[in-house]
């Protein structure tokens, strides 16, 4: 892929006796935001942390713009930018003063107009003479992505940005970064959160440490198996509890007054869970499509993968 920013082939890392990546095929293009999505546990902080040349991998290869990640670590290190989930700002010095320290780690000389500009378009300019550490969790995150840019990097990896920040700052943190892509920057990101993964253009399903699909989240939506339904009755927690346990091995998740079902078999298994519980007086059960989210689709094609490996 020629447009590419970011290829694995075959990414593996082992620790001891665990492998916590597993053969990971990665094409990540130029300018694009890519998701790598999945519950803790799943490898995704620890691919981020291989891109990086923070880890060296186990076997598998890897190119970052374009070079080879074993032989031009420091290279590739000079030309991308890293937030942590844990990123260290330094409480006792102020906000211009934290971006003046990570400008001279990356030997970034005159970096006054950069830092004005950062600031600028972090909203954080009023709050320059405050420290760091009495800023709110938003604002530290802000912060955090300004020491990340100050060198201007191509690439940016984001671990689980958005974590510990409220609503209204998550939602001003995903506005900076429509406005990083605008200007060409590659983002790479992980995240727990599947609503926010429809906000990147691709995703990669992680489970395991393996992919379990890449593509837009329309794609991965589109594609997973069986279907979802609404279920309606007069006692939902009651039909709720009795799904569960006659349905193991399907999706059921309780929704206020309904209960989702994803079932394999699609309609005909939506309409056999709904005669079963008016057969157990849950009254007159009305049975709608639901349009699946990527977290129904993530759920089923997972479900898929494990009912496949043990038939094989």
């Amino acid at each position: 892929m020629s447009a590419a920013a970011i290829l694995t082939q075959g990414l593996v890392k082992v620790f001891g006796s665990f492998a916590v990546v597993r053969q990971l095929d990665l094409a990540v293009e130029k300018g694009e935001m890519f998701g790598l999505v999945g519950p803790d546990g799943a490898g995704k902080s620890t691919v981020i942390r291989l891109l990086c040349g923070l880890l060296r991998p186990s076997s598998g290869k890897a190119r970052v713009l374009g070079m080879d990640l074993e032989k031009e670590s420091m290279r590739i290190k000079r030309r991308i930018g890293y937030l942590s989930q844990n990123f260290t700002l330094y409480g006792d010095l102020t906000v211009d003063e934290n971006i003046e320290f990570f400008a001279g780690i990356h030997g970034i000389g005159d970096f006054g107009v950069r830092r004005d500009e950062l600031l600028s378009f972090t909203r954080l300019l009023p709050f320059r003479a405050r420290l760091a550490g009495e800023l709110s969790g938003g604002m530290k995150k802000k912060l955090a992505l300004a020491c990340t840019l100050i060198h201007t990097p191509e690439i940016i990896f984001l671990d689980e940005p958005s974590t510990g920040v409220d609503p209204l700052a998550r939602g001003e943190f995903w506005s900076i970064l429509s406005s990083i892509l605008e200007q060409g920057v590659t983002i790479l990101m992980t995240t727990p959160y599947l609503d926010e993964a429809e906000r990147c253009r691709r995703i990669c399903l992680m489970h395991g440490g393996r992919a379990v699909m890449t593509g837009t989240p329309s794609e991965i939506k589109q594609t997973m198996p069986g279907a979802v339904y609404d279920l309606e009755c007069t006692n939902a927690a009651r039909a709720y509890a009795l799904l569960r346990e006659k349905l193991p091995m399907e999706s059921v998740v309780l929704y206020g007054d309904r209960v989702r079902l994803w079932t394999r078999q699609g309609e005909s298994g939506a309409r056999e869970a709904a005669s079963w519980l008016n057969e157990k007086n849950m009254g007159n059960v009305l049975m709608n499509r639901a349009e699946p989210s990527l977290e129904d689709a993530f759920v089923a094609l997972l479900g898929k993968k494990e009912e496949d490996e043990r038939h094989v």
